[in-house]
C-alpha cells in the first residue's frame, strides 16, 4: 500500500520520490502565489491585473511544452 501510493506514481514519470516532490511543489507554489493574487484582485481590481493568467500561461507552457525534456513524455492520461 505505501510504495502504491508514495512510489509507484513517481517511477512511472521516470522520477524519485523527492524528484517527483520538487516538481509537484515547483508548481504547486506558483499557483498559490496566482491564487492569492486572484483573490486580492476580486477586491481591488486594479491589482494583480494580469497575475493569474500569466501564472497559469507559464505552467501550462513548462508542463506540456517541458513534459518530453530530459525523461520519456507520458501521455497525460498515464499520470
Amino acid at each position: 500500500m505505501l510504495k502504491r501510493l508514495f512510489l509507484e506514481h513517481p517511477r512511472s514519470v521516470g522520477e524519485t520520490y523527492f524528484e517527483h516532490q520538487k516538481a509537484a511543489w515547483s508548481i504547486a507554489l506558483p499557483l498559490l502565489g496566482g491564487g492569492v493574487a486572484c483573490l486580492i484582485h476580486g477586491i481591488v481590481p486594479g491589482l494583480f491585473l494580469k497575475t493569474g493568467s500569466r501564472t497559469i500561461s507559464r505552467l501550462h507552457e513548462r508542463i506540456t511544452v517541458g513534459r518530453g525534456r530530459g525523461r520519456a513524455a507520458t501521455p497525460a492520461s498515464v499520470r
